[in-house]
């Protein structure tokens, strides 16, 4: 791609590799149902895999000399040789491209606006060599469910550019899409998850983000390996699941932190047993962590806040 050469310093976002990982961490520290975490193992993957894969692909992630594309191949590869299967080709696949634009970004219009107009150009500037190399990844990351399509199938040389690649593949995965859209779903997300009034702790904070995006959008993942309906399924459950913890927190239905916490852990063991992972679910909810860390190092460090720092939401760099 035509950006690839290292930019001028200082870059809006220094702490990008952090943001990252710290993403990362509390996408398995959070108990998220159907998914892997520190507090439930599934699918035959542990969360010490993820950590792992985390750090072995934050370096090629952030390799500022590197196209978004190689960016991916090379943090897959990385990953793979730690993990020992696929735990993190979507994260790695909607975090490239913000990886390339934060080390970009500068500080001007407000943080927000400097990375939102970086993605923007990063986005557009990705070409045939990121369309083969994220191929590549894909391919060798050999992700559940992932099938054969008609056009730009990824076990084939691209004719097109990565995001026109994606954009062919939107309909049928929630992650092409982002590429297509400019992140819409992500930003969306994110101006939710920056409301903390209504549940002031974080791990709750991220676990209603996680529901919300699943409740919200049927799990592409899931689609894939067991079709629309049963996806759609999940999301209805996801939609009665946030509105039970709604109920119960306000006091209307008279349940306890304890019963709620049962009922997810319930969930969780029903979704496991069945095989149904919201994988492109936490993917979507590691994006919009890295972005909000991104955007609020504080988040990443709650203890200044408690010694009586101001956070510096929204855009604070």
């Amino acid at each position: 791609m035509s950006s690839t050469t290292t930019p001028p310093n200082p870059t809006a976002f220094p702490h990008a590799a952090d943001a990252f990982l710290w993403a990362c961490f509390m996408d398995v520290a959070t108990f998220k149902p159907g998914n892997v975490s520190l507090q439930s193992a599934g699918h035959d993957m542990q969360a010490q895999q993820f950590l792992d894969s985390a750090r072995a692909s934050a370096a090629g992630l952030f390799a500022e000399s590197a196209g978004v594309g190689a960016r991916v191949h090379t943090a897959v590869r990385a990953t793979r040789a730690v993990a020992g299967c696929n735990t993190n080709l979507g994260i790695l696949l909607l975090c490239a491209p913000l990886a390339h634009a934060a080390q970009r970004a500068r500080a001007r219009e407000g943080c927000e606006a400097a990375l939102r107009a970086a993605l923007e150009e990063t986005l557009a500037a990705l070409d045939l060599d990121d369309a083969r190399a994220a191929f590549a990844a894909i391919a060798h990351a050999s992700p559940g469910g992932l099938g054969e399509a008609g056009a730009q199938d990824v076990h084939a040389p691209p004719s097109v550019d990565l995001r026109a690649a994606m954009g062919l593949a939107a309909h049928r995965d929630r992650i092409a899409m982002q590429f297509a859209d400019g992140y819409r779903d992500i930003w969306r997300a994110l101006d939710d998850f920056r409301q903390p009034q209504r549940d002031p702790d974080l791990s709750r904070r991220i676990q209603r983000l996680y529901l919300s995006l699943l409740a919200r959008h049927p799990d592409s993942h899931i689609a894939r390996k067991y079709g629309s309906e049963t996806a759609a399924d999940v999301s209805v459950s996801a939609a009665a699941v946030l509105a039970r913890l709604d109920a119960g927190e306000s006091g209307d239905d008279g349940s306890d932190q304890a019963e709620l916490d049962a009922m997810l852990q319930a969930w969780d063991a029903s979704l496991k047993a069945a095989g149904l992972n919201p994988g492109t679910t936490a993917d979507l909810t590691v994006c919009v962590l890295f972005i909000a860390a991104l955007l609020e190092p504080s988040l990443m460090h709650p203890a200044s806040e408690a010694q009586g720092a101001t956070p510096r939401w929204p855009g604070a760099c």
